[in-house]
């Protein structure tokens, strides 16, 4: 699913079906464009999060760009880290995003199909905190 030349997206999220439905719909809003790939739950269907999940999705969505990592609550941002710290055979370009779930990957991914590299799509995924609603 990695598509060559733009940054993918990770989603780690406790639930799979939350890191699902966020990558169902930031893929509509890309058209397509961006490797956006989720990395919810346990290996065994449970809440939580998995180290092997994330890693497999980050190599998924490698297009050679770097990989945007958007996790949802701080566990998911230990589990992150902690791979990020023995990265292994992952990537060179790796970031993890202090961004709000929803609203960062979406703007993550708008400026991912625009062709931002990962600086800039990490930068968008943060400035979504400052979005209001109302």
């Amino acid at each position: 699913m990695s598509l060559d030349g733009r940054v993918g997206i990770v989603l780690v999220s406790h639930s799979a079906a939350l890191a699902e439905g966020a990558a169902e719909l930031a893929t509509q809003v890309s058209g397509g464009t961006v490797a956006v790939i989720p990395a919810g739950g346990t290996d065994d269907g449970r809440l939580g999060t998995s180290a092997a999940k994330v890693t497999r999705a980050v190599k998924l969505a490698n297009g050679g760009a770097g990989v945007l990592i958007v996790p949802d609550l701080g566990s998911a941002v230990l589990t992150v880290r902690a791979l990020l710290g023995e990265p292994g055979d992952l990537p060179a370009q790796v970031e993890i995003a202090d961004a709000p779930f929803v609203e960062g990957v979406v703007a993550a991914t708008v400026t991912a199909a625009g062709g931002g590299d990962i600086k800039a799509v990490l930068a968008a995924a943060e400035e979504a905190r400052n979005a209001r609603k109302l």
